[in-house]
């Protein structure tokens, strides 16, 4: 059960189905109150009705008898003294609350005129019931005047015995002024068993349709997940397959949608694409490292077995270059592991570039420094020497007379400009140079030049510093390098 509940699948069904059970429920309850308070409300009409028309009809002198009273069962009434004596109303009606119930026969008078208001103890205790009765009225109000009725008709719920049966009812109390000067309360009931009907009619619908709704949400939401999931599950046992193969060649599935997981799987291949493009980088970078090792150290070696030999023979001088040769190798892959590693330059060193440009200059007869002026920049003042070192080492390799260098600014950036006026770089080759441990045949050699490292340190260094290195064509027929840099904030 732990397992299914782990699934994407069974979260977002169960989910779904306790947020539409919830929604459900409140709107459920919100309905039923609805039509119960709308119901309640229409009962309270009718009663309200039923007692106007009776009280008028008693304020126009209509007789006790001649009353045109509803069906007891619907709308049951009652007609009360002041003194809480019933002197109208329904046989079939028994008691009525809060209207007081039936007096015994011939306590009232059924020909219109007004009751007996004797000080019997009977009548005492009849007009103590009706005052009782009439609690939730207002007795500072003044009763209507003569052939009116009262404006309000308050209304209460209260329970009515028809024929022995005893129900709920809203019941409106109207009081009435006869034309013999006597105040009567009408009182009207209105049932409320269409109100209980509807009510437990929809209650029922819903008790039966909600669990029959969640189970339709459930499954639905169960098999759209699936459906939606399904290229997931794709992307997964691919990316399964290729971890056990170890082929970054290989990519996974793209769903031919613009969705998330369309994006997810784009993404993925990217990766994909990025760690193959590392690894082969790495592959590529281990047997160059290798092969260039391999040669100084077996002349090193070679050199060193001969001497122990023949000391005589020994080339001492021959054995230094190939050590400082071997050294500056290690130095340039140590640092390239460094970058490749993901080292950022200090963010905090501000230093003069200028200034570093000039000394680097000093003492390289055929370099002329043309525009250079102060210009300050972040970064590591380390690394972007060995920028300008690797660039000039370059230029003087190739160059046959003169190198050129001019530092400027261009809005936020340096721009740093190295010329000669060598053979240059073929168009085709220009990104080619960059690329580590590759020399051009016409150029570059194992003799005269590096190990092929030094362009490609110094792009490295200069994307490190958020900047660029682009070789393109001198004024003079040779290459350019331009390297431009953020300026300092």
């Amino acid at each position: 059960m732990r397992r299914r509940l782990g699934s994407v699948r069974a979260r977002a069904t169960l989910n779904a189905t306790l947020v539409v059970a919830v929604a459900l429920v409140a709107a459920g309850t919100a309905v039923l109150l609805a039509l119960r308070a709308n119901l309640i409300d229409q009962a309270d009409a009718r009663a309200a009705n039923v007692a106007r028309k009776v009280a008028l009809d008693l304020a126009f002198g209509v007789p006790y008898a001649e009353l045109d009273l509803p069906d007891a069962k619907d709308s049951p009434v009652q007609v009360l003294d002041p003194q809480g004596r019933v002197v109208a109303g329904d046989d079939d009606v028994e008691s009525m609350s809060p209207a007081p119930a039936p007096a015994p026969a011939g306590s009232g008078r059924a020909d219109g005129a007004a009751p007996d208001t004797g000080d019997d103890d009977d009548d005492a205790d009849d007009g103590d019931r009706g005052r009782d009765r009439d609690r939730d009225r207002d007795d500072d109000d003044d009763p209507p005047a003569v052939g009116e009725i009262s404006e309000e008709a308050p209304i209460t719920p209260g329970t009515v015995t028809v024929d022995g049966h005893t129900a709920d009812y809203r019941i409106a109390a109207v009081d009435v002024t006869t034309s013999q000067k006597v105040t009567l309360t009408v009182y009207a009931g209105a049932s409320l068993s269409a109100e209980e009907g509807a009510v437990g009619t929809v209650q029922t619908a819903m008790l039966i349709g909600l669990p029959l709704l969640l189970v339709t949400v459930g499954c639905a939401t169960y098999v759209v997940t699936r459906r939606a999931l399904r290229p997931v599950e794709g992307i997964r046992v691919e990316m399964a397959a290729i971890t056990a193969s170890e082929d970054l060649s290989r990519r996974v599935p793209e769903p031919d949608t613009h969705d998330e997981i369309a994006r997810l799987a784009r993404t993925t291949n990217e990766t994909l694409a990025a760690l193959e493009t590392s690894v082969e980088r790495q592959r590529r970078f281990v047997a160059d490292a290798s092969h260039e090792l391999r040669s100084p150290i077996a002349s090193l070696r070679t050199q060193l077995e001969v001497g122990s030999a023949h000391p005589e023979l020994l080339d001492v001088e021959g054995a230094v270059l190939d050590t400082v040769r071997l050294q500056r190798l290690a130095a340039d892959l140590l640092l390239l592991a460094r970058l490749d590693a993901g080292e950022r330059p200090p963010q905090d060193a501000r230093f003069d570039l200028a200034k570093l440009v000039r000394d680097e200059a000093d003492g390289r007869d055929r370099v002329h420094l043309d525009g250079v002026r102060s210009v300050e920049v972040t970064g590591s003042r380390g690394q972007l020497v060995r920028v300008l070192a690797n660039l000039l080492d370059n230029a003087e390799r190739h160059a046959r007379d003169r190198i050129d260098v001019a530092l400027t600014t261009e809005g936020t950036w340096v721009v740093l400009r190295v010329a000669d006026d060598g053979s240059g770089v073929p168009a085709e080759e220009r990104e080619r140079i960059f690329e580590r441990f590759v020399r051009l045949d016409e150029s570059r050699s194992r003799d005269d030049g590096g190990a092929g490292l030094g362009l490609a340190i110094a792009r490295d260094i200069a994307v490190r510093h958020g900047g660029t290195l682009r070789a393109g064509e001198a004024p003079q027929g040779g290459a350019l390098f331009e390297l431009r840099v953020p300026t300092a904030p």
